[in-house]
């Protein structure tokens, strides 16, 4: 099919979808399937629309050449056509770039330290940091859900839910690991040491997403404990959740209610479970998948942030940017989140056109 009849076959369905949504009789199921397509293929077609229109522009102008007095405004009018249509043309392929499911979906941020010790606990603090400070540029609602920390202040693993519009779209290329190059705190003689923490971004699951069966679950409940081993509380409030086919377990021990800890434990488990499955679909898919932007393979170092020279550099694009407190403070990530999406982009529309 010629890039020219699936433009044709969008613009057919997308009136198709119009006419069986205005006729009635759709169960609420049909109806929402039905404008939940007509909304993704809505910007395809404004887009075609637009190119459509500047075409039919631009012939017009051709034939106004031919009039002495229309010549010159005419002349000026088509070269200012001529310079907007390779970008009207990148609008509608980037349009029919697929997308993904999960890009409107939540998200939950796990951040666990790494080799180094204490000083790689402070630098998942300094992460978590990072993120807290993106997700109130963006208007996002950051929720830790639960936290083990370290003797200094900084975290062995936290995890929270990060909740707003389009948070898994803009947060799906942190997922790896994460180098600093720093002198430590805990480091007396002044030597540059490298340390790491694991970022893993898992879409927020819903129960439609993934279904767990009772049968399949082993719930343990034990007394909350503290830093050093002292009970926070008396009574066994704390959760485990083993998911015996997979082997998967989820701890909460936050909350003093064992009904919110399970809960808590329970959305944690299912996004866990959920992140698997698509993590497996996706590397069927694409037996290069290592190789993309967005492949979310965690044992992967992704990004160094090197203190001494005041750099961030992403490894996966070769971008370098000398703005490392800007973006620890989460001001300037979105200049690295925006540029990887870029190349996400550039790299499936290849795949598209090829």
């Amino acid at each position: 099919m010629s890039m020219q009849e699936k433009l044709a076959s969008i613009r057919a369905r997308h009136e198709e979808l119009a006419a069986l949504m205005s006729q009635g009789g759709l169960s609420g199921e049909e109806f929402t399937k039905m404008s939940m397509e007509y909304a993704e293929l809505d910007p395809v077609v404004e887009a075609i629309t637009e190119y459509n229109n500047a075409i039919a522009e631009k012939e017009n102008l051709q034939e106004l050449l031919s009039d002495p007095e229309m010549k010159d405004m005419a002349g000026d009018d088509l070269r200012a056509i001529e310079k907007r249509l390779p970008e009207l043309e990148k609008q509608i392929r980037l349009a029919l770039v697929p997308k993904d499911a999960d890009d409107t979906k939540n998200a939950i941020l796990e951040i666990r330290a790494g080799t180094g010790g204490e000083e790689a606990a402070l630098f998942a603090g300094d992460l978590f940091g990072m993120y807290k400070g993106f997700a109130a540029k963006m208007g996002w609602k950051l929720e830790v859900m639960s936290a083990s920390e370290s003797d200094l202040e900084g975290y062995k693993e936290i995890v929270a839910e990060i909740t707003g519009r389009d948070v898994f779209a803009k947060l799906k290329y942190e997922s790896g690991v994460h180098r600093v190059q720093r002198i430590p705190k805990t480091e007396s003689g002044g030597r540059i040491h490298t340390s790491a923490a694991t970022v893993a971004i898992m879409p927020e699951a819903e129960e439609v997403d993934i279904e767990i069966d009772t049968k399949d679950l082993r719930v343990d409940t034990y007394r909350a404990q503290g830093a050093g081993g002292q009970h926070v509380n008396k009574t066994d409030s704390a959760v485990r959740l083993t998911h015996l086919p997979t082997g998967v377990v989820v701890e909460m021990q936050d909350e003093r209610s064992q009904h919110k800890n399970r809960a808590k434990a329970m959305k944690i488990l299912q996004t866990r479970l959920y992140d698997a499955e698509r993590s497996k679909l996706a590397a069927e898919r694409s037996s290069d998948r290592k190789e993309q932007v967005g492949s979310g393979d965690r044992s992967e170092r992704i990004r160094t942030y090197n203190y001494p020279q005041g750099r961030v550099s992403d490894h996966r694009i070769n971008l370098t940017l000398y703005k490392l407190e800007e973006v620890m403070g989460g001001e300037a990530l979105d200049e690295i989140v925006d540029a990887l999406t870029a190349e996400d982009h550039a790299s499936k529309l290849a795949e598209l056109e090829s």
